[in-house]
């Protein structure tokens, strides 16, 4: 059980094999915080809808996600403020304009697997 970190090397298990690929699937205890970081963004609706407004409509201003998504110019601003300090989104101004676009590869491929409900509802 090479893999098994060594506070937890004294426990018995059942299959070492199984154990240990286990261990490996599960990675570095960094990436898993990493990940569950990533995977909390989509997990309120108003934030998983603006990302997914962001990463397939390209850079878009406010105003036009609060129209997209239903929520307050306000709402999505604070939305977009979070997502900016998670690393998720980028801002660039053109002129008065400010528009958003998605900034983080891994969590564009996680978007790219939610399909659409039908209807764009």
């Amino acid at each position: 059980m090479h893999l098994v970190p060594e506070e937890r090397a004294h426990r018995r298990p059942i299959d070492e094999h199984t154990v240990c690929a286990a261990v490996a699937g599960i990675g570095e205890p960094q990436a898993v915080r990493v990940w569950a970081d990533r995977f909390s963004l989509l997990g309120e609706p108003g934030r998983l809808a603006v990302l997914l407004a962001v990463h397939r409509a390209g850079p878009i201003a406010v105003t036009d996600l609060a129209l997209a998504t239903g929520i307050s110019e306000t709402a999505v601003s604070q939305i977009l403020r979070l997502l900016r300090v998670a690393g998720a989104v980028t801002a660039a101004k053109e002129g008065r304009v400010v528009r958003y676009r998605l900034d983080d590869p891994d969590l564009a491929r996680l978007l790219d697997s939610v399909p659409p409900l039908p209807g764009g509802h």
